[in-house]
């Protein structure tokens, strides 16, 4: 759990953003180094000044970021830490902007997707939906927040590798509901033409991006295999297996939450 407080010293043009009471340094990899913690503080108090300010350390001076040792935003050594940069980082930032009320939650997510064997390695990030905000729907399959990475073009991704794209396609309807709606997410299908082994580093898949003042949260994230031989595997949102021939990952990206309450019908 990440928990955030952010007031705001309007005579002294300061702000103190405290992260006290987030849960202790995990067991798992999702811990984040302070670092991390800190680069979202950054990005997120940037994107709020709509000026054409220098992006470095001097952004920070009028903000004091409280994050207590040995929580999972400031872990001791030797704590694992792979996700903070690639999934915690996106659960920093929608909890900032909705502390600020700015913004509902958008996918959360990466969505980190990885396959390969003793010849092939693969590894891709895919998109979801954006939260709404007070004068603006959420935007669908996009990056959202901490990163920025782009796909490969289906034809080079099948061209390199022995997999076939079968669809990628908008989750029409997966957004969140509001008096502005949350982007909605995506669906990825990859059809497999040989054994490998495939995982996915994702989040959402058990709470759903929220909405704020009224609005709903996005659907949740989910992913499965179609077997070959016709059968269906759930999968979490954490998750190794072996892949054969014929077999289908199907990837179910989370979508944005909504902003204020819907409109009457």
């Amino acid at each position: 759990m990440i928990r955030v407080r952010v007031s705001i010293d309007r005579a002294a043009r300061r702000a103190v953003v405290d992260f006290t009471g987030t849960s202790a340094q995990l067991p798992d990899n999702f811990n984040a180094p302070a670092a991390v913690c800190r680069a979202a503080v950054l990005y997120v108090f940037r994107t709020l000044v709509d000026e054409p300010i220098p992006m470095n350390e001097g952004c920070l001076k009028p903000i004091e970021i409280v994050i207590p040792d040995g929580c999972m935003l400031n872990p001791r050594h030797p704590a694992a830490v792979v996700a903070g940069n690639v999934e915690t980082s996106q659960c920093i930032t929608d909890a900032l902007y909705g502390a600020l009320g700015v913004l509902a939650a958008s996918q959360g997510t990466m969505n980190n997707f990885t396959f390969g064997d003793d010849h092939y390695q693969y590894y891709e990030t895919i998109c979801g939906g954006s939260g709404a905000g007070p004068d603006f729907d959420g935007t669908s399959a996009v990056h959202t927040h901490m990163t920025n990475s782009r796909l490969t073009d289906p034809e080079v991704l099948e061209w390199r590798y022995p997999v076939v794209l079968e669809s990628h396609r908008i989750n029409r309807g997966s957004g969140g509901a509001g008096r502005h709606r949350g982007g909605d997410g995506t669906i990825r299908r990859i059809r497999f033409l040989q054994p490998m082994s495939a995982a996915l580093l994702s989040n959402h898949r058990i709470v759903a991006p929220f909405g704020l003042e009224g609005g709903e949260p996005g659907a949740c994230g989910r992913q499965w295999v179609e077997r070959a031989d016709g059968r269906r595997e759930e999968l979490p949102g954490c998750a190794k297996t072996a892949v054969t021939a014929g077999d289908v990952f199907v990837i179910q990206t989370p979508a944005g939450g909504g902003f204020g309450r819907p409109e009457p019908a």
